[in-house]
């Protein structure tokens, strides 16, 4: 293969990962909302590509479970189910727990500090009503303890999954203006898992993703009674 087939190569395939990154941002930091439609052409002149990067990005994001393509209608950022919702919560409970048991044993000083920090900043950013910021931190308190469990097949499972949790979590905290937002539950998981006990932080890490489930359940009751 010549320097610049290859090169070509590269190209074809780097541009759509770069469209298919930009456009999943946009999606998780909340520029496009739930149930919106995504234009082919207008993203493809905001990103200043062709459409045939935009077009294989909507395939990446649609096996990603962050738009749905509908045929005859579009693309539309997806909006996730009740029955969904119950589905990735009661997986991500499996994960987080199975991450909670693993890290108890080995988790580091330099670890428990450095989770701590994350959650310094949490309540830092609460307490200026900073939820976007907050939604990041949140993201990575979470992904550096999948992480630091040091299982590679638990952490590729757990990113795959995050992003559609993402999307249901990022706008029930918007409904709810900060009130589903528990960081007291974060320093329980820190502090549950400086004990170096593998039951006390499997209990701290599902409880707390139960108690978001319940949370959020909450806030759908709350919007159908409005």
């Amino acid at each position: 293969m010549s320097l610049t087939t290859e090169l070509r190569v590269l190209q074809s395939t780097s541009v759509p990962k770069a469209v298919q990154g930009e456009i999943q941002k946009m999606i998780l930091s909340g520029a496009f909302e739930a149930g919106q439609k995504l234009g082919e052409v207008e993203l493809a002149s905001r990103l200043g590509v062709s459409r045939g990067p935009v077009r294989e990005a909507f395939r990446g994001l649609e096996e990603a479970g962050l738009i749905r393509v509908t045929k005859n209608r579009g693309v539309f950022v997806r909006e996730i189910t009740t029955t969904e919702a119950n589905e990735l919560y009661g997986a991500r409970a499996g994960l987080d727990a199975a991450a909670g048991h693993l890290l108890a044993s080995r988790i580091t000083d330099a670890e428990i500090k450095e989770l701590e920090s994350i959650v310094d900043r949490m309540d830092s950013l609460l307490l200026r009503n900073n939820l976007d910021e907050y939604l990041v931190c949140n993201f990575d308190f979470h992904d550096r303890i999948v992480e630091m469990a040091g299982n590679g097949k638990l952490l590729e499972i757990y990113r795959r999954l995050i992003n559609e949790t993402h999307l249901m979590r990022r706008s029930s905290i918007y409904r709810g203006g900060g009130k589903l937002v528990s960081n007291q539950e974060h320093r329980d998981i820190v502090k549950a898992l400086a004990t170096r006990n593998a039951d006390q932080a499997v209990l701290a890490m599902r409880g707390h993703v139960i108690a978001g489930r319940d949370r959020y359940m909450s806030s759908l009751s709350s919007d159908a009674a409005a």
